[in-house]
C-alpha cells in the first residue's frame, strides 16, 4: 500500500475488532496502525434493532471511507455504503495484493536481493508501468514479451515466479464440420484435411459421419478467435483442393 491513510471515498478492508452497541470499531487491513468506526446508522439501511445481526467479530468485510483523521489515524466508515459487487472485487484486489507481496520477496530471494531499498523500487516500478504488482505478475506469466525492451537484474526471477504461481485463465471455443468426399479414398482425404489443422491447444475430434468436432484453447477470446480463424481456413483450402464438401456451424457462446 503506497499511501499511509485511505482518503475519502475509498473501499477498504476492514476486521470488525469490537461490537457495540451504538457501533463497531475496526482495524484497516491495508493500513497498519490505522482504526476506523462503524456508526450504527451506516451498518445496514433501515432499523436495527441488534447491531450483532449484522457485524461479529473478527468479520472481514469491506467498507467506505467517510472521513479520515490522520492525526489519531482514525476513520469514520460506511457498511452500508458498499455493494456486493464492489464488496467482492475490493477483497479479490485485496487477496492479489496480498498474495504480490509475498511473490515478491519470493522474487528476492531467487534475485539474492537483500537490499529492501531495491525491492522498494521494483515494486514502485511494477505498479508504475502495470498498475499493481499482481497484474504485473499476471502480465509475465502470460506474456512471452514482458519487459523484452528491459534489463533489470531481477527480470528473469520475476518471470519465473510469475510463471510458477500465477495461473492463467483458459477459454475455449469451437464447433462443429461437417465434411464428406465421393472419393473412392475420400476417408483419406478427409482425414488429411483435417491433419492440415491440427496444432498446439487444437483439438479435432470424430462426432459420428460426416461431421466432427473442433475445439480451441487459449488465454483469451481473441486470440482463440485468430486460432480458429487460421484452422478452419487450412482446412478449407484443403478440402476445397480435394472436392471434398465442407461446412462448419460454430457453438453458440
Amino acid at each position: 500500500m503506497s499511501r499511509d491513510m485511505p482518503e475519502p471515498g475509498d473501499l477498504v478492508v476492514v476486521t470488525i475488532k469490537e461490537v457495540q452497541n451504538y457501533g463497531a470499531i475496526v482495524q484497516l487491513d491495508e493500513y497498519p496502525g490505522v482504526s476506523g468506526f462503524i456508526h450504527i446508522a451506516e451498518v445496514a439501511t433501515g432499523w436495527i434493532k441488534h447491531i450483532k445481526d449484522f457485524v461479529r467479530v473478527n468479520q472481514r468485510t469491506v467498507c467506505k471511507v467517510l472521513n479520515v483523521d490522520s492525526n489519531r489515524r482514525h476513520v469514520d466508515l460506511s457498511l452500508k455504503r458498499v455493494n456486493e459487487h464492489q464488496k467482492r472485487e475490493k477483497i479479490e484486489e485485496w487477496k492479489n495484493d496480498q498474495k504480490s507481496e509475498k511473490l515478491l520477496e519470493i522474487v528476492a530471494k531467487e534475485a539474492n536481493i537483500s537490499d529492501k531499498a531495491i525491492t522498494k523500487n521494483m515494486e514502485d516500478y511494477l505498479v508504475s508501468e502495470y498498475g499493481s504488482a499482481y497484474d504485473a505478475f499476471f502480465e509475465a506469466a502470460s506474456n512471452k514479451e514482458f519487459m523484452s525492451d528491459k534489463n533489470e537484474p531481477w527480470k528473469d526471477a520475476f518471470i519465473k515466479v510469475a510463471k510458477e504461481n500465477i495461473s492463467i485463465p483458459m477459454v475455449k471455443i469451437g464447433g462443429e464440420i461437417d465434411m464428406y468426399s465421393l472419393a473412392s479414398n475420400g476417408i483419406e482425404l478427409i482425414k488429411e484435411a483435417l491433419d492440415v489443422g491440427s496444432g498446439n491447444n487444437v483439438e479435432i475430434t470424430y462426432a459420428g459421419s460426416p461431421k466432427y468436432r473442433i475445439s480451441i484453447v487459449d488465454e483469451d477470446y481473441k486470440s482463440a478467435e485468430e486460432k480458429l480463424k487460421n484452422v478452419l481456413e487450412k482446412i478449407s483450402t484443403a478440402c476445397k483442393k480435394n472436392n471434398i464438401s465442407y461446412s462448419f456451424t460454430r457453438d453458440e457462446q
